[in-house]
């Protein structure tokens, strides 16, 4: 193969690697399908691609499909590279760091996604690749991929990114939990923004509950427990635990002017099981 061929490789490597991490969630997954896409190349006739970069999003959807769907007959989410850690406070260059990672929100509201719709939104909104060549990759219309996007689009409903963890968002995350603890639903409701959404991987599927009134009357999934007060992927977050000390779940909250504007837990043992965790104190609830 020509060299001049393996370093336009190499130059899209890392835009290649950012769309399927996207898309899948997974540095390991995302390294396996740049790798393959590296593969297929290697066997393409090089003269015979007009458009590389395309060609190679192209490739990289395809596989990245294929792998979403594989996901579907055995289900699992990789929340075990989802970082969750002691809240101790880290310093600013290590949040800015964590904000460029895929958070516990997104990956839990994408597993609400159809593989489809995925790659549709996760290609379009965070890479803004056309919809013509989300089509071909799909096998769908330009209108029917647009519809795929849109209805994903409302799904997620994410502003952008989170503010990662500071004082006012502590502070306000544990307004939430104290006022859950005692049983304050007006106290919830204070902190608790009106459209606020609550999502939850569950052994069943994914739970949404939108609202804050029907947050706060279902505020009792765990906040109240034993547990952790800890940062998930740089947000404010909590774990709570069982009786017997096994994790009952692992929640992060978005906080945006002041307000929780979603919750985001994973409650599947059998995912909460992959994923690093701190060991349980006491209460959340006690002051630290």
């Amino acid at each position: 193969m020509p060299e001049t061929l393996a370093e336009a490789f190499e130059a899209q490597r890392d835009r290649l690697r950012a769309v399927a991490h996207r898309v899948l969630g997974s540095h390991a997954d995302a390294e396996d399908v740049v790798q393959e896409a590296w593969l297929r190349l290697s066997r393409q006739d090089a003269a015979g691609i007009e458009n590389l970069d395309g060609w190679l999003t192209t490739v990289v959807g395809r596989i990245s499909l294929d792998v979403l769907r594989s996901r579907r007959a055995r289900p699992e989410a990789p929340y075990d590279e989802i970082l969750v850690e002691a809240d101790d406070g880290p310093a600013p260059e290590e949040d800015a760091a964590l904000a460029d990672s895929v958070g516990l929100a997104l990956l839990v509201v994408l597993e609400t996604l159809g593989p489809s719709e995925r790659l549709a939104f996760v290609l379009h909104d965070l890479f803004a690749v056309p919809f013509e060549e989300i089509g071909r990759i799909l096998g769908k219309s330009v209108g029917a991929t647009k519809m795929l996007a849109s209805r994903a689009r409302r799904k997620v409903r994410s502003p952008g990114p989170p503010a990662i963890a500071g004082r006012e968002q502590r502070e306000v995350v544990q307004a939430f939990l104290t006022a859950a603890r005692d049983g304050d639903f007006e106290g919830l409701l204070r902190v608790l923004d009106p459209e606020v959404r609550l999502t939850v991987d569950t052994p069943d599927g994914v739970v949404v509950v939108l609202g804050a009134t029907n947050v706060a009357a279902g505020a009792r999934f765990g906040a109240a427990n034993d547990g952790r007060r800890v940062l998930v992927g740089g947000l404010p977050g909590v774990v709570a635990w069982r009786g017997d000390g096994t994790p009952l779940s692992v929640v992060a909250f978005t906080v945006t002017d002041g307000r929780i504007t979603g919750i985001a837990a994973v409650a599947d043992p059998v995912k909460l099981a992959s994923m690093d965790l701190p060991e349980p104190p006491g209460p959340v609830g006690a002051a630290r």
